[in-house]
């Protein structure tokens, strides 16, 4: 239900992301062995959006156990930084790297709040700021978000980042198709969901949780008002997981609208750079 926010929704939160680490790590849908053995876990579209990164310092906000991290450095980037304010994510994550022979001098994750991201990492500023799917809607300041985001791109850099399409959280959750809440609301939304998305049926204790939508319109004006040049907005029709009841899985493992029924988007991905300092 809506809400004005509470205050314990930081520690709510966290509460909640530090008993789910051990159910992922051990989990069929992050598949841990199979990623090991090579398997990328960065959406085909991702990869083609932000192009080449060889040689690309890289930095990813809100992490959690960092596959998607550690996938960008198989792709090239020469160090990868990755930030999670879960202190057992990141050590999931450090010890995902280990596994993988990648030391601190190629990926390095640090326990931080990402709205403290700039005391917090190694660096000033990195090529790429990235932001995987699921991680907005953890965040009530916007705002301070782009700012914090902006404020580590370097010049000549960029932000990339995909994430579900807010829309989703306003419609149905079976089909999909009738708008059941308000997408403009700006209050908090609070719910105490058990398990978790990498496992329906795990026993969990800390389910209560505190989120926030926020419009497309408002996440890319904030960009834009933190001194990022916003290079492009795509709307997409599929997802990792089965936002509505009726979506059909494909081959490719993305969950899409039944052919032939009206589709809304389900992702977006944003891509906003900081232009390269003038010489001389």
């Amino acid at each position: 239900m809506y809400s004005p926010t509470p205050d314990d929704w930081h520690d709510a939160n966290r509460a909640r992301w530090d008993e789910r680490v051990p159910i992922h790590v051990a989990s069929d849908y992050y598949d841990l062995d199979a990623f090991r053995a090579g398997r990328d876990a960065l959406p085909a579209f991702e990869v083609a959006e932000v192009g080449d990164v060889t040689g690309k310092t890289l930095l990813h906000l809100q992490c959690h156990i960092g596959l998607d991290t550690l996938s960008w450095a198989r792709h090239g980037a020469t160090q990868v930084v990755g930030l999670d304010f879960s202190e057992p994510a990141v050590e999931a994550a450090r010890g995902l790297a280990g596994s993988l022979g990648l030391g601190p001098d190629r990926a390095a994750f640090v326990t931080a709040d990402v709205y403290d991201a700039q005391a917090a990492v190694p660096d000033s500023a990195y090529d790429i700021v990235y932001t995987g799917v699921g991680a907005l809607n953890w965040l009530p300041d916007i705002d301070r978000w782009a700012e914090t985001a902006a404020s580590l791109v370097a010049p000549g850099g960029f932000l990339y980042f995909a994430e579900f399409h807010p829309l989703t959280d306003s419609m149905d959750a079976e089909t999909g198709s009738v708008v059941t809440d308000d997408y403009f609301s700006r209050d908090a939304w609070v719910d105490a969901p058990p398990g978790t998305y990498a496992d329906l049926d795990a026993p969990t204790v800390h389910n209560r949780c505190v989120e926030w939508q926020h419009p497309v319109g408002r996440v890319v004006t904030a960009l834009v008002a933190a001194g990022l040049r916003i290079d492009f907005l795509h709307e997409h029709d599929s997802a990792p997981v089965r936002r509505f009841g009726t979506l059909e899985r494909h081959a490719d493992g993305r969950f899409r609208f039944p052919a032939g029924r009206p589709r809304i988007p389900l992702m977006y991905s944003v891509k906003a750079s900081r232009p390269a300092e003038h010489q001389g």
